[in-house]
This record gives structure tokens, C-alpha cells and sequence, in this order.
């Protein structure tokens, strides 16, 4: 199911905002996340109110951490449907989520966030969650 574009325009326009590249087609995931070197952070956005309550501002917070992913990366469930899916397709040990945050090293998938481990939190969990996925694996 697809939502109206003028929904979700100003919850793309946030990640955008914050550094994001918005990855619309499987092959926009694929040449960005299957890359050979360096680390990718990939963001399964929503409309939900955990996405916008706390997925978003958590990220906000983490992006003023020392130690970031070398690409920023988002696609929107619900919206950019193929290119969830082939992304949600690299991590398939894990049941789709959304949101849903997973970090790449060298085009592997080496920490993942779901959902339940979001809601019902607060942004600065989150944040949390985040730098220290980032301390483990980014430069």
C-alpha cells in the first residue's frame, strides 16, 4: 500500500535534511549498500509515530556523534516499496519492521535495530542504540 506522496513528503524531507540519500529503486540500494568498503547506515522510514516520535529525532541526535557512517541512507516503507524490499531482502534473518535501522561494513550488514527495540523508548535510547553500533564499526 502506497500512501499519499504529500504524507510522506515532509518525513522524507527531514531526512533529507539530516544528510540522508533517498533510495527509491533497487538498484539505488544496491550500488549504495553493496559497496566493497566503508559503512552505510540504511533507515527503513514510516509514517508511524515511533518513526516520527522517536526514530527520527534519536537520529537527529546520534548524526552530532564523533564516529558516523561513511553514507547516510533512508527508503520509506510503504512508498518506495521494491527498494524496501530488496534492502529488508539483505537482512532476511530479521523479520520487516518499520522503522527498522541496519549498519553495513564493507557491504555486510553488521548491526540491526528493530522496531520493537524503538517503540515505546524515547529519541535519546535510540540515539544510543545508534552510536554505539556506530563506535563499533565506523572510523
Amino acid at each position: 500500500m502506497r500512501y499519499p506522496e504529500e504524507m510522506v513528503a515532509p518525513f522524507r524531507q527531514e531526512m533529507v535534511q539530516m544528510g540522508f540519500e533517498e533510495l527509491r529503486t533497487p538498484g539505488e540500494v544496491k550500488t549504495a549498500v553493496e559497496q566493497e568498503s566503508g559503512t552505510v547506515f540504511a533507515f527503513v522510514n514510516s509514517v508511524c509515530g515511533c518513526a516520527g516520535g522517536i526514530a527520527r529525532p534519536g537520529i537527529a541526535l546520534a548524526l552530532g556523534h564523533g564516529k558516523l557512517p561513511d553514507r547516510l541512507t533512508t527508503t520509506f516503507a510503504g512508498m518506495d516499496i521494491e527498494a524496501t524490499e530488496y534492502l529488508r531482502g539483505l537482512f532476511s534473518d530479521y523479520p520487516p519492521s518499520s522503522p527498522q535501522a541496519a549498519l553495513f561494513k564493507n557491504g555486510k550488514m553488521v548491526e540491526m535495530i528493530q522496531r520493537h527495540e524503538i517503540e515505546g523508548t524515547h529519541p535519546e535510547h535510540f540515539a544510543g542504540l545508534l552510536t554505539a553500533a556506530f563506535d563499533r564499526h565506523c572510523g
